[in-house]
């Protein structure tokens, strides 16, 4: 007696458990859709994170470059207004920075923003050869200085 109640209580609270979690479809439909949404909503607001860092990236990345233009700009004027015996090897060295300007900021305005993957290689890719044209602009004023 006691197992047949036991048993019995057992399907009634199975059966009750059943029945209170199915969803009807069109409750499971409409929480699909809400997930879906979003997730469209998420990648949004990825997407102009990524370009709002983007833009201000290159903002910064340009005030560097015209800085360093300025500052090639500025050295040539100085090997010309001194006359003095102009060292070929300070000469080509100042003529390769300007190179590698140049082609730093081609390289920016080329860039197209395709993605978070794309712009991370980007970015650290970039921040090294700026660091690296940074340092032998360095290099060159102090050996221009000695």
């Amino acid at each position: 007696m006691k197992n047949s109640i036991l048993v019995l209580m057992s399907i009634l609270l199975l059966s009750a458990t059943l029945l209170s979690s199915c969803q009807s479809s069109a409750k499971k439909e409409k929480k699909a859709e809400e997930k879906v949404q979003d997730a469209k909503m998420d990648l949004a607001d990825i997407r102009l994170d990524t370009i709002s860092k983007y833009e201000q990236f290159k903002i910064e990345a340009e005030k560097v470059i015209i800085a360093q233009e300025n500052n090639i700009k500025e050295l040539k004027d100085k090997m010309a207004s001194e006359k003095k015996e102009i060292n070929g090897d300070y000469s080509k060295k100042l003529v390769e920075l300007e190179s590698k300007n140049n082609e730093l900021k081609k390289k920016l305005a080329d860039f197209k923003n395709d993605g978070q993957d794309k712009w991370d290689s980007f970015k650290n890719e970039f921040n090294h050869d700026m660091n690296k044209l940074g340092k032998a602009f360095k290099d060159l004023t102090v050996e221009n200085k000695k």
